[in-house]
């Protein structure tokens, strides 16, 4: 029986190395976040948002938001005249993500840790793919969507990767999983070229989860603004932690929280 879409869409983006042959001291980490929009705010509200945005800084809308090249002031993200109207881009940015309703999940895999552990571990994306995967099943049982199809947008990497992700996914959808069942989801590639407004947003939101995980104690803004949407299970709040786990999964499980 073919299933109904459902309300929401997640999109998906990585930052750091998965592989595990070599490690940046200076981020060790591989961290997928998954960010869980409902379509009709996601519609309605933070894509002509961020249209609106980019016409403001850039006067049209073909800009990729990209956390690296923001951060590093590359390409477009040069023309910055002063440091004041940088911090105005980011602040307005900042605002942005802050007053966006969605839902972020992250796996954090610590990959020394991980090569310490096991004798032959996974690849690290199939790791946190399968985490995210389950936890965003909890979210959509939650909100009564379990019975629905939903879209898992990633970017594509490679013809070589994207063939290893696609057969992970549908190992871990088919019921290779926590839940030992089948997921209702369905993947979906798009090309790094794509101005998508979720893949963006997935785009800023992975490093600061790494560097907050690096360096807990740190001031981390950019964290900040993205702890209230972590997801907790029930009806815990991030306030008390209640993200542990769920918003926030740690693998393997020994990182300062």
């Amino acid at each position: 029986m073919k299933l109904s879409f459902s309300d929401y869409i997640v999109y998906v983006d990585e930052s750091g190395d998965h592989g595990l042959q070599t490690l940046d001291p200076n981020y060790p980490l591989f961290v997928l976040a998954f960010c869980i929009f409902h379509k009709r705010h996601y519609n309605e509200v933070i894509s002509p948002v961020l249209q609106k945005f980019k016409f403001q800084h850039f006067g049209h809308d073909l800009v990729i938001l990209h956390e690296h090249d923001i951060r590093k002031e590359k390409g477009v993200f040069t023309r910055f005249r002063s440091r004041e109207e940088r911090m105005d881009f980011v602040n307005q940015l900042t605002d942005i993500i802050e007053k966006s309703h969605f839902v972020i999940t992250c796996c954090v895999i610590e990959k020394q840790l991980l090569r310490q552990r096991y004798q032959a571990p996974d690849n690290p994306y199939h790791l946190a793919l399968a985490f995210g995967l389950e936890r965003i099943y909890q979210f959509l049982q939650e909100q009564g969507q379990e019975q629905h199809l939903t879209h898992i947008v990633v970017e594509k990497r490679g013809k070589k990767e994207d063939a290893e992700l696609e057969l992970e996914f549908r190992r871990i959808s088919s019921g290779t999983n926590a839940m030992d069942q089948s997921l209702p989801f369905a993947l979906q590639f798009a090309d790094k070229r794509a101005n998508s407004a979720g893949l963006q947003l997935a785009d800023l939101v992975a490093r600061p989860v790494g560097i907050h995980m690096l360096r807990p104690e740190q001031s981390n803004r950019a964290f900040d603004v993205i702890r209230p949407k972590l997801y907790c299970q029930g009806g815990q709040t991030p306030r008390d932690g209640g993200y542990d786990d769920w918003g926030l999964k740690c693998f393997p499980p020994t990182m300062k929280e």
